[in-house]
């Protein structure tokens, strides 16, 4: 059921964010990191579509979570790249090739590879709140100073570097959803409603939510889709094992394997991002726009 979930999320993820891309581009450039983008993207159905799919999958996500470990449900988070470019190709015609193909596997072995070699499985959730606070602090933290140097920098790596920072939230929210989960099922309502947790992953959330739309406004979206892909399920294997108590096979040969298994699905992320079957999402004005730095 954790798989059957996990892969429905993706399918629900991975369909939203092409819809939510093909609005964002749309939208005015004055509202570029604004909650104004929000409420405008509010008035586009396409873009309300692709919450609507978005929402179904965090919910699917949860669900995956509260049966199975962060570690596990991430990989198979990862796979939502897979329906994007099913989608994206069913838009554009493009066929595959050699390079699609190559990302494709890459991505499917990556996931196989590391969930096999790695056999996450629970542990004791580390009670230390120090440590609690360190990690969340770490994504946080680095996922703001990437948002402010992006606007120093080219469009398109802008772009790249909100989805990045965009994925280091949505990895902590996944790890908060799942620590929200066990309060719930533990303490009923009372428990969740006093915790902070629930309140971190609205808050969380929604500042992921404008990053990614951010991003998907300022470049096509194989600029972007690809960071937040590979940035979300390394922040959530991060907060698993480094408070939630998720366990991974240490021994040298699954060591081996589950670093291969990783770099093989952001390799073949970037693979799938950067085919011609993506979405490109650029007028004429944004190639010029990308020309020039902030």
């Amino acid at each position: 059921m954790v798989f059957a979930f996990g892969v429905s999320a993706a399918c629900c993820l991975g369909v939203g964010f092409v819809l939510q891309q093909n609005a964002a581009q749309r939208a005015p450039m004055s509202d570029f990191l604004s909650l104004r983008l929000l409420l405008d993207l509010m008035r586009m159905p396409r873009w309300l579509a692709g919450i609507a799919l978005m929402v179904a999958g965090m919910i699917l996500g949860a669900v995956a979570l509260g049966q199975g470990e962060i570690s596990l449900v991430e990989p198979l988070l990862a796979t939502n790249l897979l329906f994007a470019m099913a989608l994206s190709r069913w838009q554009t015609k493009q066929p595959l090739g050699l390079t699609g193909w190559g990302g494709l596997v890459l991505l499917a072995c990556g996931v196989t590879a590391f969930i096999v070699a790695g056999q996450p499985h629970g542990g004791d959730t580390v009670t230390d709140p120090l440590r609690h606070w360190l990690i969340i602090g770490i994504m946080v933290g680095t996922a703001m100073l990437l948002a402010a140097v992006s606007k120093r920098v080219r469009m398109s790596t802008e772009a790249a570097l909100l989805a990045v920072a965009a994925g280091l939230l949505y990895g902590v929210q996944d790890a908060l959803t799942r620590v929200s989960g066990e309060r719930f099922g533990h303490g009923g309502w009372a428990a969740l409603v006093t915790s902070w947790q629930p309140y971190g992953v609205l808050v969380i959330g929604v500042t992921g939510l404008v990053l990614v739309q951010s991003a998907f406004e300022t470049a096509p979206l194989r600029m972007s889709l690809p960071a937040l892909t590979a940035a979300q399920p390394l922040a959530g294997i991060a907060c698993g094992v480094g408070f939630l108590g998720d366990r991974l096979r240490t021994t040298p040969g699954a060591l081996a394997w589950q670093a291969a298994g990783l770099a093989a699905i952001v390799v073949g992320i970037v693979l799938i991002g950067r085919h011609p079957a993506m979405p490109s999402g650029m007028t004429e004005e944004g190639h010029m726009r990308d020309l020039q730095p902030h």
